[in-house]
């Protein structure tokens, strides 16, 4: 087997080459004369702004679109790439970030499945899956239902299917994006792993920190363009940030408590029994109480599937409880809408921003009025007002740096960063008294996030009650003023941010370590 890269990389094969890469959108320069390589047994990430142009490039690369200009090369060899089956066929495979896997299958029939014609469906099917995840430490169990899969596991199930493919180059967009932190150093150990056996890995990340701590190589982009590609012994996360965006990285510290006496959302005895989703007979939430405070930020931490999606389904009215009550300053919200509930005061940040934030094929300002479409300043006299929607959609384009031509432009148009940026815009605007936030800063970057965490602050000095659902711990820790972590439907753990660190958290998350 091909052995490890040589301490630099520098001087490894090229495994891939990308020479002047242009892409163009209506009214969008996407790439403008990308030039990277990628050496073979080396791990290459990728880092920018929102809209720098990343996934487009990762989309050529993987055959998704054509290039408008330039050349790619693989192992020396010019490719033409039309399709993700060329890509494939020229050994690059691509993990995206939002998982691929269908829940009611087996992890062997989610490897297998599209790609028959390679090993078959029976044992010869399965020795060869074995033979890959011993080979790479993925510690793969082939018979297990995907759902009842933690989102790690999933995750190496993703790696598996673009190996047992063929695949020697491996693109990861935001692989980390879920993880706790004792995944994370797993996903590295199988990333080491890969590496060491002559594998190419791509990796897209806005977490400067860990691109640092696993990459051999960094390729900054902004606005389309490659500024410069570094090795990481050589830089540090601020000078990355600045080289991303012109600016230092900042901190999300709250600084000085705003936590007022006043209660504005009380919630006693939420409930939710299993038959809600396949759940093995175990309840979806099993008496959750808790209270925010005007001016007060509630962290909840949790590996993803451990209730929190339900909890805030269920504060919105989009999942009715069993049980329970739901007070929002004093008013009980039980019974009501979930339009009545936004109109009561609760905006609302959804953790799945393409199924439930936005409207795909609809246009910016359209966007802008999800939510809100009885209130002004779009909608006057019970009828929809495009002209203030559109200058209120600007605004927001403009305040919160949404990189887009204008408000006419169709929200699938924009990089997930941006459509995050909306979205948070929107319902700021509403002032609300209390926002639920679910991964606010998910697939943003550095400059995003330090504008959302701005934003935030700013308005729980003047009183918002937030409920803020991250898998970033650091982002927790650093803007709550409490945080309660939740393990299986229930409340196991409520940690002061001030004396608490990320793996203590990550091992009350997983039910490893003491609560407090």
């Amino acid at each position: 087997m091909p052995t490890a890269a040589p301490p630099s990389a520098a001087n490894a094969e090229v495994a891939v080459r990308l020479r002047g890469i242009g892409k163009r959108f209506p009214g969008v320069i996407a790439n403008d004369d990308i030039n990277i390589d990628v050496h073979r047994g080396t791990i290459h990430a990728i880092v920018g702004e929102n809209g720098a142009g990343k996934s487009t490039l990762m989309k050529i690369l993987y055959g998704v679109q054509p290039p408008d200009s330039g050349t790619i090369e693989i192992n020396g060899e010019q490719v033409n790439l039309h399709s993700p089956a060329d890509a494939i066929k020229a050994g690059v495979g691509m993990v995206f970030q939002h998982f691929m896997l269908a829940d009611n299958l087996t992890v062997l029939e989610n490897v297998v499945l599209g790609a028959e014609r390679l090993h078959g469906i029976g044992a010869k099917a399965r020795a060869e899956v074995m033979r890959i995840s011993d080979a790479y430490g993925l510690g793969i169990q082939p018979d297990r239902l995907v759902e009842e899969l933690g989102v790690g596991a999933r995750q190496r199930v993703e790696i598996l299917k673009v190996l047992y493919r063929g695949a020697r180059i491996v693109i990861l967009d935001e692989p980390t994006a879920v993880l706790v932190p004792q995944e994370v150093d797993e996903l590295f150990g199988n990333l080491r792993g890969l590496k060491a056996e002559g594998l190419s890995v791509i990796f897209i990340s806005h977490k400067l920190d860990e691109v640092l701590s696993v990459a051999d190589e960094i390729t900054v982009i902004r606005r389309g363009t490659t500024v410069q590609t570094v090795e990481p012994e050589g830089v540090t996360a601020r000078q990355l940030a600045e080289l991303m965006v012109g600016s230092e990285l900042p901190s999300p510290s709250t600084e000085a408590s705003t936590v007022t006496d006043q209660v504005l959302l009380r919630v006693r005895d939420l409930a939710l029994p299993s038959d809600y989703a396949s759940e093995g007979g175990r309840p979806l939430l099993d008496s959750v109480s808790f209270e925010i405070h005007r001016g007060e930020v509630l962290g909840i931490a949790g590996v993803e599937g451990n209730g929190q999606a339900e909890l805030v389904e269920s504060i919105m009215g989009m999942r009715p409880a069993a049980t329970g009550l739901i007070e929002l300053a004093g008013d009980d919200l039980s019974s009501r809408s979930t339009r009545q509930r936004r109109e009561d005061g609760i905006g609302y940040i959804p953790e799945d921003r393409q199924r439930h934030g936005l409207l795909l094929d609809a246009p910016l300002w359209e966007n802008r009025i999800l939510g809100h479409q009885s209130r002004p300043p779009s909608v006057s006299h019970g009828l929809v007002d495009r002209r203030a929607a559109r200058d209120d959609t600007q605004r927001i384009i403009r305040e919160y740096d949404v990189r887009t031509p204008g408000p006419d432009v169709l929200a699938r148009a924009l990089s997930g960063g941006n459509q995050q940026k909306l979205i948070v815009g929107r319902e700021m605007s509403g002032e609300p008294s209390l926002l639920i936030a679910s991964h606010p800063t998910r697939g943003v970057d550095v400059g995003a996030q330090a504008a959302i965490w701005k934003h935030i602050k700013d308005a729980r000095r003047n009183g918002l009650a937030v409920l803020l659902i991250s898998a970033d711990l650091d982002e927790l820790i650093g803007l709550s003023d409490r945080i309660e972590v939740i393990l299986r439907g229930r409340f196991v753990g409520s940690f002061d941010p001030a004396g608490v660190t990320p793996e203590r958290l990550g091992s009350a998350m997983t039910g490893a370590g003491e609560t407090a």
